[in-house]
């Protein structure tokens, strides 16, 4: 079993930063894929960025990528998602999952966090 808690979301101007950070308890963290899905307003949930369990293989939607980046630290139980140059279109609640392995899709992930709030102004 593994819960995730996400932090680090918040209201920023467009151009800005945030950094989202995801804690995981459990000893099996190292094991897991990790990925970032987000969803916003009336739409449904998609696919961000994944992170394979040894942190050298990552991936990202197309709409963030050059923005994003998708970072681990097994050591500490916890993923990141840098998110630079941030544009209105990315306000979205946004969710840290584990799966078995990198995949874009949510049903390959096993465990959800409760999300993060991130608003972009125009």
């Amino acid at each position: 079993q593994v819960q995730l808690v996400e932090s680090g979301g918040g209201l920023v101007q467009t151009g800005g930063s945030l950094r989202l950070s995801c804690a995981a308890s459990g000893r099996t963290f190292s094991l897991y894929a990790m990925a970032w899905f987000r969803q916003a307003p009336g739409k449904e949930r998609e696919f961000v960025s994944t992170i394979n369990w040894s942190g050298d293989n990552t991936y990202y939607a197309d709409s963030v990528k050059g923005r994003f980046t998708i970072s681990r630290d097994n050591a500490k139980n916890t993923v990141f998602l840098q998110m630079n140059s941030l544009k209105p279109e990315d306000t979205a609640v946004y969710y840290c999952a584990a799966g078995g392995g990198p995949t874009l899709y949510s049903t390959g992930y096993d465990y959800w966090g409760q999300g993060t709030q991130v608003t972009v102004s125009s």
